[in-house]
C-alpha cells in the first residue's frame, strides 16, 4: 500500500546544470521535474531532507538541507531559481556539495543516524573540469551519485560520475520535454517498505525508517535510552546545559529561568537584577525601610525603637537614664519630648537643666523683741509660711517651663 511504500529517509541534494546550452524554456522543464520529484518524496525534518544547487561556471546553493521541511515551501523556492548561463563546472559543483551542503551545520544528519547521502546531477553537456577525481572522492565519503543526462550530455562523463552499479545510477532522456518520465523511475528506486508506517516499530517517540529496517529517535529535550526504543527527558538544568543567571527550573525536557528572592528576571529571560525591596508595597516596615542588594531591614524614626518583631516601632521613654540632660527631675510631656524640674527646696537655673538650693524666707525682725524671745507658736507660723512659699514657687516655676 502507499502507506507502507514511502521512500526511505534521505539527505538528498539536486545539482542542476543551468549553463548557456540549457535554454530558458528547457530550464523551466528542469524546475518542473524537481517539483514533481519533491511531490513523490516523503519530505520532512525526520524523513527526507532536500537541498538544491544550481551550477554553470559558478555554483550557487539555492537552499541547503536545513531550510525547508514541507513540500510547498520547497516547490516555491524551486520556482524562483534563475539560470546562471555560462560554463559547465560539474566537478566544482560536486566539491561544493561535499564542502558546504553535506555538513551537520547545513542540515545533514549525523553519521550515527545512518541516513543515506544522495546526489542527483542533471546536465546536458560535458564537464569543463576534472570531475572524475572529485566524484570518486564523494563516493568514498559515502555519497551515492545518480547522473541524469539530457540531449547533448556526454555518456562517458555520466558514467565517470555515477555510483555502482551504473545501470541503476545513470539515466538518459532525449529532451528536457520528457525529463518528467524519470520521476517514476526515481520513485521506484527510492521506495522501500516503511516499517515506521506499518506501526510495528516499537519506538516510544520517533521512528526513522531505513529501508526495510528502522531506527528510533526522540523529540528535542529527550535522549534515547540504552534499549534504543524508549526516551527519557534530558535534565536541561544540568550544569552547562542552560543559560540561566541564577535559577534553572526544569520542565519536562525544557526549562525556564528564575531568580533568587529579591531579584527579578530581565527581559532576556536569562539574567536577573536586584529589585528595590523598599519600593511602596514591597516591604512590611512600620516606619523606615533600609534596602540592601535585593533584601531589606526595618528601622525607626528618632525617638522610637524597633520592636522584637523587627518590623514595628515603639516610642522610646525619653526620661529613662541616659536619654535626658535633667540634673534632678525629667517630666515626660508626650512620646518624644520632656521638661526639666527640681526637687522641693531647689529652683531651676537659667540653663533650664541644673538646679540650685532655694534661699530660705527670713523671719521678720520685730524691734520690740529679740530672737531669743520668739515663742514656739510664732516659730511654727514661720515654718508654715516658708513651706507654703516653697510650694507656690515650685508650681509657678513648673507652669512657666511648660
Amino acid at each position: 500500500s502507499d502507506t507502507a511504500c514511502k521512500n526511505r529517509p534521505l539527505d538528498l541534494v539536486f545539482i542542476v546544470d543551468s549553463s548557456r546550452s540549457v535554454r530558458p524554456e528547457e530550464f523551466e522543464k528542469v524546475k518542473i521535474f524537481l517539483s514533481e520529484m519533491i511531490d513523490t518524496l516523503d519530505v520532512g525534518e525526520r524523513t527526507t531532507r532536500v537541498a538544491v544547487m544550481n551550477y554553470a561556471s559558478t555554483v550557487k546553493v539555492e537552499f541547503p538541507l536545513r531550510t525547508y521541511f514541507d513540500k510547498d515551501s520547497m516547490k516555491q523556492a524551486v520556482s524562483r531559481i534563475e539560470p546562471l548561463s555560462s560554463g559547465t563546472m560539474t566537478g566544482l559543483a560536486i566539491q561544493t556539495a561535499m564542502d558546504e551542503v553535506f555538513t551537520e551545520e547545513m542540515g545533514t544528519r549525523p553519521a550515527a543516524f545512518n541516513i543515506p547521502k544522495v546526489v542527483i546531477v542533471v546536465t546536458d553537456g560535458r564537464p569543463q573540469d576534472q570531475v572524475q577525481d572529485v566524484a570518486a572522492s564523494a563516493r568514498t565519503a559515502g555519497i551515492e551519485i545518480y547522473a541524469v543526462g539530457v540531449e547533448r550530455a556526454d555518456m562517458q562523463s555520466l558514467r565517470i560520475m555515477a555510483s555502482e552499479p551504473l545501470d541503476e545510477h545513470v539515466f538518459y532522456v532525449e529532451t528536457y520535454g520528457v525529463i518528467e518520465k524519470l520521476t517514476s523511475r526515481f520513485r521506484e528506486t527510492f521506495c522501500a517498505v516503511n516499517v515506521c508506517a506499518l506501526g510495528t516499530h516499537g519506538c516510544q517517540q520517533v521512528c526513522v525508517s531505513d529501508g526495510a529496517s528502522h531506527l528510533c529517535d526522540c523529540y528535542e529535550g529527550y535522549t534515547l535510552n540504552p534499549d534504543k526504543r524508549t526516551c527519557s527527558a534530558v535534565d536541561m538544568c544540568a550544569p552547562g546545559r542552560h543559560e540561566c543567571d541564577q535559577l534553572c527550573v526544569s520542565n519536562n525536557g525544557s526549562y525556564v529561568c528564575d531568580c533568587y528572592e529579591g531579584y527579578i528576571l530581565n527581559p532576556d529571560k536569562k539574567t536577573c537584577s536586584a529589585m528595590d525591596m523598599c519600593a511602596p508595597g514591597r516591604h512590611d516596615c512600620a516606619q523606615v525601610c533600609l534596602s540592601n542588594d535585593g533584601s531589606y531591614s526595618c528601622g525607626c524614626y528618632e525617638g522610637y525603637t524597633l520592636n522584637p518583631d523587627k518590623k514595628t516601632c515603639s516610642a522610646a521613654d525619653v526620661c529613662v537614664p541616659g536619654r535626658h540632660d535633667c540634673e534632678q527631675l525629667c517630666l515626660r510631656d508626650d512620646d518624644l519630648s520632656y521638661t526639666r524640674d527640681c526637687h522641693q527646696g531647689y529652683i531651676l537655673n537659667p540653663d533650664r537643666k541644673t538646679c540650685s538650693r532655694r534661699n530660705r524666707l527670713l523671719i521678720p525682725f520685730h524691734p520690740s523683741r529679740t530672737s531669743s524671745l520668739v515663742t514656739a507658736e510664732e516659730s511654727c507660723k514661720c515654718e508654715a509660711i516658708v513651706a507654703l512659699q516653697d510650694s507656690v514657687t515650685s508650681r509657678l516655676e513648673a507652669l512657666s517651663t511648660k
